[in-house]
């Protein structure tokens, strides 16, 4: 059942993902790029626009509890894919640098089961949050990419 879960929960991150489609890569004008690149370091929000954008885009199906773009956390209230009612998740994602880089994302779940009409916590597997982490990454480079073009 724990696979379960995890399955149906990349898999709707996936689709959610995939929905909205990829960009082509641009070509090297670096100019450009280290533009685009300041561009997104120095926002009003305090955090990397494409981070931002990308993870409020791949968690747009689950309801936020906190959305702080100054701080760049992002926190979802539980959420039960109506598929599997008796298991639900809760995501947090912080965006630590203002750069697009892998290490300035953290992302961090939460599972609980139902047993015998209580919430129990059980675990995440470690794939869904790495999966996680890389819907959001390969989503925010789309982004930055389609505004380089």
């Amino acid at each position: 059942m724990a696979h379960s879960t995890s399955r149906i929960f990349i898999r709707s991150a996936i689709l959610g993902a995939a929905a909205l489609g990829l960009t082509a890569c641009g070509g090297g004008n670096d100019a450009r790029l280290r533009a685009d690149m300041a561009a997104a370091q120095t926002t009003t929000i305090g955090v990397n626009s494409y981070l931002w954008r990308a993870s409020l885009e791949t968690l747009s199906f689950m309801p936020l509890t906190t959305a702080d773009s100054n701080g760049g956390v992002l926190i979802t209230d539980w959420y039960a894919n109506p598929t599997s009612p008796n298991e639900r998740v809760k995501v947090s994602v912080s965006i630590l640098d203002q750069t697009l880089r892998a290490d300035a994302l953290r992302v961090a779940a939460s599972r609980q089961v139902m047993q015998n009409g209580n919430w129990v916590e059980a675990p995440v597997q470690a794939a869904t949050v790495q999966r996680l982490e890389d819907i959001i990454l390969t989503k925010a480079r789309d982004l930055r990419r389609s505004t380089v073009l």
